[in-house]
């Protein structure tokens, strides 16, 4: 079967290799990672044929017996060769209870070159922080982004493949699928949904009320980049006439961002400089799952989608994300790396002068010097600049490696 490079996180796991830390990739159900593993696989052999690798796949029957760290253990008795370049690959880690202790162990003795795979981020926060402190690093594997999406379905920039972008989302898998076949598409995203909430939710975070989730997840997905905070959620609990204190449901928020479904975004005041405990966003992993829990028709949601696509292409340029606030409005993302800090706004069209005011105007009462964007939908190769503030499409964003290629990137 034909695997598809995904270069750049390769060539960040190799960074780390041999730096006598352990490499954690994380990430949702089905983005990838096991496919990036066995990348990697063929990397190692490639440069070090005399490489010795253990791969366990914890998804595999095969490895069911690997239950827990004593299992382990046993399992790895003898296969750890003296002297030898070792290499320990563990796929979905968190499936075997105590692993933690036996990769410390290993790490200490510097034993072998250790890569974990995990789909449930309370592993990380958890097992990992408290007994690897210092000894491991996160990778976090996204869904396709559009110009790897663009790759994997053999298409070219167009309009009309961002719309499938922006419908279908990013799930390796569906390359092997087609785009056309979109009964086939939804039912599998609708099971990889349905495989996320009965491992990640139910067996791992012990949530038991499946039905109360999904509606949560249905509330989430409607007002995806909308302030949610234990109000909103009462009332809509209310309007269901649900019995669940708002503790609770921000818990079950929490669960289901501990399965990558959706990430949590804070705010942070502008002029305060300081980020706030409150009434926070909350932004899908995966386009195509967020549509398929809206409902898979965006005629009335489009800026949603817009805004969730730019979110994610942040997150996969490896800025540091939050949301701005104003005494007076918003800015949709405050972004921050290397010192430097980014504003941008999101919109479906800049259609008239209401909007560009509307757009542009929050951007303006920021008084510092850093960079300002508003990205949009808007059908031209070269937007107009507006005092100082750049325009960008959001074709020129998502084909971007920066913020600052993506002013020279021209459309066709």
């Amino acid at each position: 079967m034909k695997i598809i490079a995904r270069q750049q996180y390769i060539e960040h796991i190799q960074k780390f290799i041999g730096k006598g830390m352990i490499i954690a990739l994380t990430g949702q159900r089905r983005v990838g990672k096991s496919y990036i593993i066995r990348q990697l696989v063929t990397e190692i052999e490639a440069g070090n044929p005399d490489a010795n690798i253990i791969y366990i796949n914890k998804e595999k029957t095969k490895y069911a017996d690997i239950r827990n760290a004593e299992d382990l253990s046993r399992y790895l008795d003898g296969k750890l060769k003296e002297g030898a370049d070792n290499y320990l690959l563990i796929d979905e880690v968190q499936d075997i209870n105590g692993f933690e202790n036996v990769l410390r162990s290993l790490n200490a003795d510097e034993e072998c070159q250790i890569v974990v795979t995990g789909s449930n981020a309370k592993m990380l926060s958890s097992e990992l922080s408290t007994y690897l402190g210092g000894r491991y690093i996160e990778i976090h594997i996204l869904s396709l982004s559009y110009r790897e999406f663009l790759t994997f379905h053999n298409l070219n920039d167009s309009d009309d493949s961002l719309l499938k972008y922006l419908g279908f989302g990013g799930l390796p898998h569906l390359y092997r699928l087609g785009l056309e076949n979109e009964d086939m598409v939804w039912e599998y995203i609708q099971n990889i949904y349905n495989t996320i909430v009965l491992k990640d939710v139910v067996q791992r975070e012990g949530l038991r009320n499946v039905t109360l989730f999904e509606n949560l997840m249905s509330y989430v997905s409607d007002n995806a980049g909308q302030l949610v905070s234990a109000t909103s959620l009462s009332k809509y609990l209310k309007s269901q006439r649900v019995e669940l204190t708002p503790l609770s449901a921000i818990n079950y928020l929490k669960a289901a961002s501990n399965a990558y479904i959706i990430n949590k975004v804070s705010r942070y005041d502008i002029h305060g400089k300081r980020l706030l405990e409150t009434n926070d966003k909350y932004y899908f992993e995966d386009l195509g799952l967020r549509n398929m829990l809206a409902g898979q028709n965006r005629t009335g949601d489009i800026e949603k989608v817009i805004e969730n696509a730019v979110y994610l292409h942040l997150k996969n340029l490896g800025y540091k994300i939050s949301v701005g606030t104003l005494p007076n409005g918003e800015i949709d993302f405050v972004v921050e790396k290397g010192g430097t800090s980014v504003y941008i706004q999101v919109a479906y069209l800049i259609a008239d002068d209401k909007t560009m005011e509307r757009e542009f105007g929050n951007l303006l009462k920021i008084q510092d010097n850093y960079p300002k964007y508003v990205i949009s939908m808007n059908p031209m190769s070269r937007p107009q600049n507006y005092e100082g503030i750049k325009h960008l499409t959001l074709r020129q964003f998502l084909m971007s490696d920066s913020l600052y290629t993506a002013l020279s990137f021209n459309l066709k």
